[in-house]
């Protein structure tokens, strides 16, 4: 029990989960992983950040973005999670886009690379566990050509 400036006591658990919640409320709590966009290929890191690799996408049109071979070291660096948001305003409209997040944490000190490939409609095969282009079609239609972007990730 602890008193409080007017002499009551209060549970001991009550004032820990007060002294808890104190940096959530003053917006002090912890930092957000950095994020890296499609420009910011070289990621520096320390042993235990997370870190986010956020690309624009649009399922609606057949675009999706996978983290492909080959896979990064998974002694430096592993994958956290993936998810894919709609834009705010785009919500409610047919065809429109959002952003696709892929969370990463730095595991040990090293080097590694993650390897992400966009996907348009028709484009690769394999996927979702393994995403590759796929071999280009013997008719005169060409579907549009996947994006790869290799990020560089240094971990201290």
């Amino acid at each position: 029990m602890a008193r409080t400036g007017k002499g009551r006591l209060v549970p001991l658990a009550a004032v820990a989960a007060a002294v808890a919640l104190l940096p959530l409320a003053t917006g002090c709590g912890a930092d957000s992983p950095h994020s890296y966009s499609t420009s910011e290929t070289r990621i520096s890191a320390e042993v235990g950040e997370t870190f986010t690799l956020t690309v624009d996408e649009n399922p609606s049109t057949g675009e999706e973005w996978y983290v492909a071979a080959p896979k990064p070291d998974g002694s430096v660096v592993r994958g956290v999670s993936d998810r894919y948001d709609a834009d705010d305003d785009s919500k409610d409209l047919i065809g429109g886009g959002g952003t696709h997040t892929f969370t990463f944490k730095a595991t040990g000190v090293g080097h590694a690379k993650i390897v992400l490939l966009d996907c348009p409609v028709h484009t690769c095969t394999g996927q979702p566990n393994s995403p590759t282009p796929a071999p280009p079609s013997p008719s005169a239609y060409r579907p549009a050509t996947p994006e790869r972007i290799t990020y560089t990730v240094t971990v201290r």
